[in-house]
């Protein structure tokens, strides 16, 4: 619990919070992520700073609501974040937790939530088991997932004649179902998958790896990971000569950061799916360069959903007149989204926010026109086919409903 600490609070005492609407005065929200490994520039301390932005956007004092933000780093362990996740629900009032980035964290997280009647704000985590077999009446998946990372990317390659893939997959649970969602996309799309192989997590060589890509000859080398493994990766693929043998890199799982890390004479015709890019469009530029001025770098879209889903969940707070998980939960179902990441988006039965999702290609260093200039936004995946539909879904509560 050393990194565990308030990051914000923003002070009220009268109306709707004085009293007994609210379970100990205080709507107070977690967010649990890596600050420190793997995925510490996948969202880490600067989702934080979009909760906090969430709640002086909703304008908590005015409201006469007391809000506080708290954060810790769950190390990227998922025996790590459960024993955080029953500290805050019993013994520090915490009444949801966010980001949750590392699918195996979020899974227990999610089910400790399920268990208390807690809300659960997943922005990070890609895998569908969060919507399917672990799903939860009080846990919203709010991103991306596995299911739009193999729709988007996957089909726009398949669509370019390109159709042998070899996938580069870490060993846990995302990284099993992105591989997996991959497989089922390139083979109903007349493709095959020529070989896979699993990586540790946080590995730091991908050596043996990419040989093994490189000796099966397929045209595509997909990197069913994320964070420093993708970035890690896609270095070592250029020291290996992958892109001069004829082979093409596709990120399934790519964020703005990794791009900045990379540069872009190296991630340079990089293809991903987004959910959020802050140059889209006048809101998400408006929005994002409060967030620069705030943290120096331009948000990813973690940090960006982290902030809409704060701030949908706090609006639910104030519609329920309550705090209580439950009941929250209902409101932010049945209440459309309305900000600059989602507009227009819709929260289904299983927890899963629907919204636009956007096939981008990183631009070459001479299309750039400066720093955080790194998209080339495609196309636009329509919110209908950026989520597993609902009857396909293995969610027990929403089959029951």
């Amino acid at each position: 619990m050393k990194r565990f600490g308030i990051i914000a609070a923003l002070l009220a005492s009268t109306s709707f919070a004085s009293a007994q609407q609210l379970s100990d005065g205080v709507v107070r929200i977690g967010v649990l992520n890596d600050q420190t490994g793997t995925y510490a520039d996948f969202g880490g301390l600067t989702s934080a700073e979009a909760a906090r932005m969430a709640v002086e956007d909703f304008g908590a004092e005015a409201k006469g609501i007391k809000v506080e933000i708290v954060s810790a780093d769950h190390q990227n362990k998922a025996d790590v974040a459960s024993a955080l996740a029953r500290r805050w629900f019993d013994v520090d009032g915490v009444d949801a937790i966010a980001d949750l980035t590392n699918s195996a964290v979020a899974i227990a997280v999610n089910t400790i939530g399920k268990e208390m009647g807690k809300v659960t704000l997943m922005t990070g985590p890609a895998t569908t088991r969060l919507t399917n077999e672990d799903c939860s009446p009080t846990g919203f998946h709010w991103v991306f997932d596995t299911w739009s990372q193999s729709v988007g990317t996957a089909k726009s390659v398949l669509e370019q004649g390109k159709d042998s893939w070899f996938l580069l997959t870490a060993d846990y649970a995302f990284g099993h179902q992105m591989a997996a969602e991959i497989t089922r996309v390139v083979e109903e799309g007349g493709g095959k998958i020529a070989g896979s192989v699993n990586h540790p997590l946080g590995s730091p060589d991908f050596s043996s790896f990419l040989l093994q890509a490189q000796a099966s000859g397929a045209q595509i080398v997909g990197l069913a990971n994320a964070g420093t493994d993708t970035i890690n990766a896609i270095k070592q693929a250029g020291e290996f000569g992958i892109a001069q043998g004829g082979q093409n890199l596709a990120g399934l799982v790519i964020v703005i950061s990794d791009v900045h890390a990379l540069g872009l004479e190296t991630a340079q015709g990089l293809l991903a799916t987004t959910a959020f890019y802050w140059d889209r469009d006048d809101a998400s530029r408006e929005w994002s360069k409060r967030f620069q001025e705030k943290t120096g770098r331009m948000p990813g879209m973690v940090q960006a959903g982290t902030y809409s889903s704060v701030l949908h969940y706090l609006r639910a707070v104030e519609a329920a007149g309550t705090d209580d998980g439950a009941a929250v939960a209902a409101k932010m179902k049945e209440t459309p989204v309305d900000d600059f990441f989602a507009p227009g988006g819709t929260v289904r039965a299983d927890g899963r926010l629907v919204k636009d999702m956007y096939l981008v290609e990183v631009k070459s260093p001479a299309e750039s026109s400066g720093e955080w200039d790194y998209y080339k936004v495609l196309r636009t995946i329509p919110a209908a086919d950026s989520a597993q539909p609902l009857e396909q879904s293995a969610c027990p509560f929403v089959k029951d409903n």
